[in-house]
């Protein structure tokens, strides 16, 4: 059974309809790349699986349990932890107070988000509103691990930094990849970087899934008609 299931999700925003068909797999463990151009339903699939947007149709299974009647914050207990687009760090809030906000118990502590991000450590009573983006950026994955999630969804983690800075974010997700039983889902748009740490990718066109496979499957052609500006 697949740590994280998606079958044929539909879910609208008001009377606009934003997903036609939704599939989408996720093995323990496993990390997969949720790709598509801009405005294919990305995000809101994310939102869909953590529960932020209810679905019309289809269904959401996440660890053996049908979590389409949960609210977000059941689904966050049940195992979600959500990076979301755009940080959303409690900005009058210290970093440590960012960190401990929602903590829950197991192998992610402070020390050890510290070790991963050792500027979030030497940040530790700086108020979250005034890091760079790249560090508000280390805050928000820190922030999500601290709930010790089963799954961690990163949407869009690398946008709108620093080369030098998406490089160090990158460099903390492929140490994700190997910490056990920490299953990831990426939405980004770097096909290079996400081949050097991904599984598998699902691609989504006009709110579809239009392609899945292993991630060594996912050749010129189908980037270039899928992912090509």
């Amino acid at each position: 059974m697949s740590l994280l299931e998606l079958k044929g999700i539909t879910a609208s925003y008001g009377p606009s309809q934003a997903l036609f068909g939704v599939d989408l797999a996720l093995e323990a463990g496993e990390v997969c790349a949720l790709m598509g151009r801009n405005g294919m339903g990305k995000s809101t699939t994310i939102k869909v699986i953590c529960r932020m947007l209810k679905q019309s149709g289809g269904t959401v299974h996440f660890n053996g349990r049908d979590i389409g009647p949960l609210p977000s914050y059941k689904a966050a207990q049940a195992g979600l932890g959500l990076v979301p687009e755009g940080r959303r760090c409690f900005g009058p809030l210290t970093v440590y107070e960012n960190l401990i906000a929602a903590a829950r118990p197991g192998p992610w502590d402070f020390e050890k988000v510290c070790a991963l991000f050792p500027r979030l450590g030497e940040r530790c009573d700086q108020i979250a509103g005034s890091l760079s983006g790249g560090e508000q950026q280390m805050l928000a994955i820190g922030r999500a691990l601290m709930t010790n999630p089963t799954l961690l969804l990163l949407d869009e983690a690398t946008e709108g930094l620093a080369p030098v800075v998406r490089q160090e974010i990158w460099a903390a997700v492929a140490t994700l990849k190997c910490d056990a039983g920490l299953a990831l889902l990426v939405v980004d748009k770097s096909l290079a970087e996400l081949r050097q740490i991904a599984d598998r990718a699902v691609i989504l066109e006009r709110g579809a899934s239009v392609w899945s496979g292993r991630m060594d499957a996912l050749d010129s052609s189908v980037a270039d008609q899928y992912l090509g500006v």
